[in-house]
């Protein structure tokens, strides 16, 4: 499906652009997508979707934050996995064509842009703006040292997650991954200040062949989520995706109950698209 126009104007690119963070700015876009911005002016976007979905399948529930074309600064764009709300032509190829950005992903994230969708000949945009990363891979970008982790998502072929690292604090993007194996070794080497979860419920969403209702799980519930952040160690933790998908979204408040006895996560950062918060 194509993308829509903002329903916020340009507000948000601005606000993005005027701001002056003293450490990391965060904003919110809904689904599982952020911008960054450090305290030098750096500016990251993970897995920034502004796409409708495929409805009667997919229906977005919440706003087009802003569009692609306002976007004047950025420096890359991480994204997670394959699945189109986190790597999306015409969502992030405008991004790249305007700033000369560069996107980073796994293999088969990578090869979306390249292959499927033909960024390079729909859009301009080069190769070189199109790097593979996998799991154990540092690279910098500007004042981010950013490091690329295991995820476990059974319903991503390649999916990975990603530990962003500033003077002024540490930031955890987990894709859509469920509880892994790998996350408490992650959560002993990093000290994780801020860490993104994608939570949501469980639905019977259409098929994509019969259109026939399938009961589907998408996203961590709430003792997996807790459970992710408790392994990882974090000290504040911002649950995303529950608000997206039509027979998906859920209440996230919920996971304070679930929270309540643990010592990880010290902090519940319940926030909704347009948000912004600082490490």
């Amino acid at each position: 499906m194509s993308t829509s126009t903002s329903d916020w104007g340009d507000w948000l690119p601005r606000a993005v652009a005027d701001a002056t963070p003293d450490t990391v700015a965060v904003w919110y876009l809904g689904c599982n997508g952020f911008f960054l911005k450090g305290s030098e002016g750096t500016t990251l976007a993970i897995d920034p979707y502004v796409g409708l979905g495929d409805p009667p399948r997919t229906v977005r529930m919440v706003p087009v934050p802003f569009d692609p074309d306002d976007v004047e600064e950025m420096d890359a764009i991480l994204a997670t996995h394959e699945h189109i709300d986190h790597v999306h032509g015409p969502s992030q190829a405008p991004i790249l064509a305007n700033t000369g950005a560069t996107l980073y992903g796994p293999d088969d994230a990578v090869a979306v842009a390249r292959d499927d969708e033909a960024w390079t000949d729909e859009w301009d945009v080069s190769a070189e703006q199109l790097s593979e990363v996998a799991e154990g891979d540092t690279f910098e970008v500007g004042e981010f040292t950013i490091s690329v982790e295991p995820s476990y998502d059974p319903d991503s072929t390649h999916p990975v997650t990603y530990v962003i690292e500033h003077a002024s604090g540490t930031f955890f993007h987990g894709g859509d991954t469920k509880p892994a194996d790998e996350f408490a070794e992650i959560g002993d080497r990093y000290d994780i200040d801020l860490g993104v979860l994608a939570f949501g419920a469980e639905g019977n969403i259409p098929d994509k062949e019969t259109g026939e209702p399938v009961h589907t799980k998408w996203y961590s519930d709430e003792n997996e989520l807790v459970r992710a952040a408790k392994d990882l160690r974090l000290t504040r933790c911002l649950p995303s995706h529950w608000d997206m998908w039509k027979g998906m979204t859920a209440d996230p408040t919920v996971l304070h109950h679930h929270a309540a006895s643990f010592a990880y996560p010290e902090n519940l950062e319940i926030v909704e698209i347009g948000d912004r918060v600082d490490l």
